[in-house]
């Protein structure tokens, strides 16, 4: 295999369009509130079917974890495991599942084979970064949400210019809805839930990392810089893929 070559991508639904007037009525009923609140609608009232919460267990996740595990710690909680994260990443995930109480935990990985085909000396992320995001991210990630109506992120607009229109209820590429409850969270909010709550940190926030990836990928950053400038530095990449439909960031939503 060459570094022309690319990983070929398996065939997707389209997306579906309805309904962006759905989008609408849900933040006509559920926009207004509290990142708890509207957590608890969805997790106990369940008007969207079956949710899981998909997490990186990065520098910020404690923050809807927490949230997540003090309404129903039975909530799914997918989290991919690349292969290429950092070991402190795997620790951090034991130690906050364990201290949060959370049962149901669901890591889940690349196949082996899918993997040694399109990546079998391991440096795809070096020449196809895109490439090694689908085959270790995004595949799984899609197989692993095929159970679920709806899934919630820790995305926030202040992460970067891709994210700063970001809305809090969208659609992904298969039609699930996807819930954003911090969408409209500052820094300044996280550190001090996180602070208040005393959740322990990751372990490389210390170390200036701020957006907590892949390690070949991923590097700290300066005081002052974008808390994203650190993945895929000084490429033209910003998202991993998981949130991207049909190859662009911003999904279906309504007009």
């Amino acid at each position: 295999m060459t570094a022309a070559e690319t990983v070929p991508t398996p065939s997707r639904p389209a997306p579906i369009a309805a309904p962006a007037d759905g989008l609408v009525a849900l933040t006509h009923r559920f926009g207004d509130l509290a990142p708890e609140a509207l957590l608890r609608r969805v997790l106990v009232e369940r008007p969207l079917g079956a949710v899981a919460l998909v997490s990186s267990f990065g520098a910020d996740s404690g923050v809807l974890l927490h949230m997540v595990a003090a309404i129903d710690p039975t909530t799914p909680v997918i989290f991919v495991d690349s292969g290429k994260l950092f070991a402190e990443t795997l620790a951090y995930r034991d130690r906050l599942a364990d201290h949060l109480g959370l049962r149901d935990v669901r890591t889940v990985s690349a196949r082996p084979a899918a993997v040694a085909n399109v990546d079998p000396t391991g440096e795809r992320h070096a020449y196809d970064p895109d490439g090694c995001c689908h085959v270790r991210k995004v595949v799984p990630m899609e197989a692993a949400l095929a159970p679920f109506d709806a899934w919630i992120t820790g995305r926030r607009r202040h992460q970067g210019a891709d994210r700063a229109q970001l809305d809090r209820f969208e659609h992904d590429e298969a039609g699930r809805v996807k819930i954003n409850p911090l969408a409209d969270w500052a820094p300044a909010a996280v550190a001090d839930y996180l602070r208040h709550h005393r959740l322990p940190p990751h372990p490389l926030f210390t170390q200036g990392y701020r957006s907590i990836g892949c390690a070949p990928c991923t590097t700290p950053v300066a005081a002052g810089e974008d808390p994203r400038a650190g993945r895929w530095r000084g490429q033209d990449k910003t998202e991993c893929g998981i949130h991207l439909v049909g190859g662009r960031l911003v999904p279906v939503r309504p007009a």
